[in-house]
């Protein structure tokens, strides 16, 4: 017997996830400040509305979804472990950025401190003038944010394709995927109670900090797992399951993989099934994780400070959470107890996730009752979304070699960017308006600004059937890319 087969086998794989996992929870911690201070703190502070807030979050999701154009690539030419330093030292720095907005805004317009902003009369031209600047002040540090989250799941879709085999790819992406909803999750917890101790730009910095305490580790830790001193021969062997024996003895002298040149990559049908999943779905987890804090001070006046308003979100973000990790195990499931291939497995799962969306339709009218129900229903529907992107991500690594993965990912999450911001930028316009309308403008029983709501909630609650049934008739079968010199 060899020593690679007596050699208990280390299980490094799992620290990286962990590292991505992290990583992916500072990312949307960052992301969430804003939601959960605006509406309470700073909109008091700058005179927004829900059109001024909507613009923000719109642009956002348009800077992202540029960003996401390059940053794949610059993931690819970079290196795992580079490119991932780069990205997210720059979405810190725009983290923490936010917080010098309304000194900037209160000199530029000046006044002496933030309360005379606060002061200035509602509807005034000065009222006006101050929500022009702030807004145009975060939209500068919101582009450097993006920039620099744009570069997150290139990197940790690409470091989960190097440390795993294809048969754990979706279980570990949905495990780092699911510090989405930790953040979310930990976000309410701590950031309203930041705002309200110290102020919002106290939480800006706060949380945009912790970015440079994971930059620390990411270095020490991370190395392929070839060069990594903590994994071991064969756990080595575990992770290069998926190649040829002969190219795992020989690797170091085989040359490097050849990688699908950036514009024939859109020859691929598999390319547009994975843009067409990314862009129906991603608005709709970026919608409820910008506006959840907002609607529920809206329509039931509890602030993101609340007890009650913590409470509400954080119940959301944990059902999110729980129920989404084993969104990963079920294609497993299905490939090793049911025999289906790996692309086949995961398609019959992402059409069982993408019927959990639908309970979305009964959040307003349950609501009527209790606001517990819309966070309750809301946060299945986040599990759903979750269970979806953490396979849809997947189906890369199935289909493409894994010289282009950071590629492909990037271009999908940049059509996911695009989604975001139609949702979002029409979300705060039609918000504003139906508002204004009130009994002018109607939908199932609801009227003014709940008829918004309840429009916005119908269209989430089919995308994910649509973009599935599109998926699945761009590529009904398992087909993998094959690069031919």
């Amino acid at each position: 017997m060899t020593p690679v087969q007596t050699t208990k086998m280390s299980n490094f794989r799992w620290v990286i996830c962990a590292l991505l996992f992290l990583a992916t929870t500072v990312n949307y911690m960052d992301r969430q400040v804003l939601s959960l201070t605006w509406k309470d703190f700073i909109a008091v502070d700058f005179h927004w509305t829900d059109a001024d807030y909507g613009t923000i979050t719109g642009l956002f999701s348009l800077f992202y979804a540029i960003a996401n154009l390059f940053s794949g690539k610059f993931i690819d030419w970079m290196g795992t472990k580079k490119g991932y330093l780069i990205a997210i030292f720059v979405w810190s720095t725009g983290a923490v950025m936010h917080a010098g907005c309304g000194w900037v805004a209160m000199n530029w317009e000046g006044y002496d401190s933030i309360e005379a902003l606060r002061m200035v009369q509602a509807g005034s031209d000065a009222a006006v003038a101050i929500a022009t600047i702030s807004v145009w002040l975060f939209l500068s540090c919101r582009l450097i944010l993006a920039v620099g989250e744009a570069g997150n799941f290139p990197a940790a879709i690409k470091a989960t394709a190097e440390y795993f085999p294809k048969k754990d790819r979706a279980f570990s992406t949905s495990i780092f995927n699911s510090g989405a909803s930790v953040g979310a999750l930990a976000a309410p917890a701590t950031i309203p109670l930041l705002a309200r101790a110290w102020g919002w730009e106290m939480a800006f910095i706060i949380i945009g900090v912790l970015g440079y305490v994971w930059m620390g580790l990411w270095m020490w830790l991370y190395e392929k797992p070839r060069k990594n001193k903590f994994v071991n021969q064969a756990e080595l062997n575990y992770i290069e399951q998926d190649n040829d024996l002969a190219e795992c003895q020989n690797r170091e002298e085989a040359k490097e993989e050849k990688a699908i040149p950036f514009l024939k990559c859109f020859g691929y049908r598999q390319t547009w099934a994975f843009l067409v999943g990314k862009l129906m779905t991603d608005g709709v987890w970026w919608f409820f994780l910008f506006w959840a804090p907002a609607y529920f001070s809206d329509q039931y006046g509890y602030t993101s400070d609340s007890a009650m308003g913590i409470a509400l979100i954080f119940t959301l973000y944990l059902i999110v959470t729980v129920l989404s990790i084993g969104g990963g195990y079920l294609p497993t499931y299905f490939v090793d107890k049911k025999g289906m291939n790996p692309y086949l497995g995961r398609m019959r799962a992402m059409l069982i996730f993408a019927c959990f969306p639908v309970l979305g339709l009964l959040a307003q009218p349950l609501g009527a009752y209790s606001a517990w129900w819309p966070a309750i229903l809301i946060g299945l529907l986040g599990a759903g979304h979750q269970a979806w992107s953490a396979n849809l991500f997947s189906t890369i690594g199935d289909m493409f070699p894994k010289s282009t993965i950071g590629t492909i990912v990037g271009l999908g999450t940049m059509t996911g960017g695009f989604g975001s911001m139609a949702i979002n930028m029409g979300s705060g316009e039609f918000f504003t308006w139906a508002a204004a309308q009130g009994a002018g403008f109607q939908f199932f029983g609801f009227e003014g600004k709940p008829a918004a709501y309840m429009v916005v909630f119908c269209i989430c609650a089919v995308a994910y059937l649509i973009g599935w049934c599109i998926m699945k008739a761009l590529v009904p079968k398992y087909k993998p890319i094959v690069v031919e010199d």
